[in-house]
Formats: C-alpha cells, sequence, structure tokens
C-alpha cells in the first residue's frame, strides 16, 4: 500500500509530514513556496487525507510508511519536515534511519509522552450524521455545539468530501483513529541519538512543547536548534507562515 504525496519544484527534496487530522492540504502554500528552489513532497499519512485506511496506527508502521515512500522514490536522503503527528513519526524515522535525512524540522511538538486530550474532538465528530447531511454549513453548526472554536471547526471539516453518489463523507478513518489514539501520544525513542542537524519550532502560545522539554530533545538530537514563536500557537506554519517560511529556508541552506 502506498500514501498518496503530491510532488512539486526540481532540486533537493523536502519531505512534509501532517499532523493528526490533517492532510497535505493544510500545508498547499507552504509547500508552493519551498518548490521554488526544491522538490517538495507533501504526505498524506495513512488514514488521513487520500491514503489508505488501515486497522494499524502508530508511529512503527507510519514509518514504515515512509520507509516505503523512499523505496518508491528512489530518495538518497532528504529534508524532514513533520507537525505535530507527523514531527513524532519524522523524529522516529530519523533515529531510526539517520542517513536518509539530511535535517530534520520538528514543528511544535517534543518526544514525550502526550496524554490522551484529543477525545472530545474525536467524539464530537463521530457524533455527527453526516450520511443525513446535505451540506457542510450543517455539520458547522452541529460542530459548534462542542467545539466553538470556527477556526478548529474549519481545519476539522476540511477531512469532509463527497462520494460517488454526491453524499457527505469522512477522508479521514475516525474509528481506527479513536481506536489507537492513545499510540499518537507515546514517548518517541531510540537506540542512538541522531546526530545530524535538527530544527525544532515551538508556538509559545502553545502547551505542546515548553522549556522543562530541551534536555529530553537535546538527549536524542544533540545537534538540535530549538526556537520558540512568541506569537504562535500549535499551528506556526498557519499563525506566521512568512516567519516560519523564512527560518526553515534559512536554516535548510
Amino acid at each position: 500500500m502506498k500514501l498518496f504525496y503530491k510532488s512539486r519544484g526540481k532540486g533537493n527534496v523536502m519531505i512534509i509530514l501532517h499532523g493528526l487530522f490533517g492532510s497535505s492540504d493544510n500545508w498547499q502554500s507552504i509547500a508552493k513556496k519551498f518548490s521554488e528552489i526544491n522538490q517538495v513532497i507533501s504526505v498524506d499519512q495513512r488514514n488521513h487525507g487520500r491514503s489508505f485506511h488501515h486497522q494499524k496506527f502508530d508511529y512503527d508502521v507510519m514509518v514504515e510508511d515512509l520507509e516505503h515512500l523512499y523505496q518508491s522514490l528512489n530518495l538518497a536522503e532528504a529534508v524532514l519536515i513533520g507537525h505535530s503527528m507527523g514531527g513524532k513519526t519524522a523524529m522516529k524515522f530519523a533515529l531510526k534511519n539517520p542517513a536518509l535525512v539530511s535535517k530534520l524540522i520538528v514543528v511544535d511538538i517534543a518526544p514525550k509522552y502526550y496524554p490522551i486530550h484529543h477525545d472530545e474532538i474525536i467524539d464530537a465528530l463521530c457524533n455527527l450524521k453526516i450520511k443525513k447531511t446535505e451540506r457542510r454549513e450543517e455539520l458547522d453548526r452541529s460542530l459548534a455545539k462542542s467545539i466553538p472554536n470556527p477556526v478548529v471547526r474549519q481545519f476539522l471539516l476540511k477531512n469532509v468530501e463527497r462520494d460517488a453518489k454526491n453524499n457527505l463523507k469522512w477522508r479521514i478513518n475516525l474509528p481506527v483513529i479513536r481506536k489507537n489514539l492513545d499510540k499518537i501520544g507515546e514517548e518517541i525513542k531510540g537506540k542512538e541519538p541522531y546526530n545530524r542537524p535538527a530544527l525544532f519550532i515551538a508556538g509559545a502560545l502553545s502547551n505542546y512543547v515548553k522549556t522543562e522539554d530541551e534536555g529530553q530533545i537535546k538527549n536524542l538530537f544533540p545537534k538540535a536548534t530549538i526556537t520558540y514563536f512568541k506569537k504562535a500557537g500549535h499551528w506556526i506554519h498557519a499563525d506566521a507562515p512568512e516567519d516560519f517560511i523564512e527560518l526553515v529556508a534559512s536554516y535548510i541552506k
């Protein structure tokens, strides 16, 4: 089974991995900008976007998916960017396959264990009567009862599409994600540290990465640089896109 991906541009290869409930579509504007001087491969991870659905859903299998993508594209190495869940996939991949990752960029996530905190979102999505709904606006109104933030609702509802009969359906594999939600919070470990350059970008308005996490980051990624964006939350690339692009572009040069 192969991952769905979009490839843009030419040059050094950069692979982008989205977070939980996301897809490659969330990174279109960023990918387009980076593709001016790089080949950018934006990936849909399993059970997300246009990629396949499968009962297995943890970081081991997501790393294997990425290994298969490297093999199918005959990639010797690439800059690897991962946000949130994608950041943990990227970390685990780099620790296992350091020669394949020239530089690692992790966006607003640490290798530590995170307790389940998306269960309310999953419950709200699963409770939507999507098969009996005709318009996205109806889903948005129903979802507003549980998720008052319109930006979060808009992000989540990007996972809704129409089937061949023009009925609304989910792109994401909600039942499997719900069943394996605890695995998404698992701590990332490695037998040996990743001794190549690594950049960790954290949102100061987010609770995902704190200063006390820096020791654990440095233990696994001793050459890591950790940068905090003062006015950004968890979705740094959306909150501060220009600053994000400038920092990453400078780093990969």
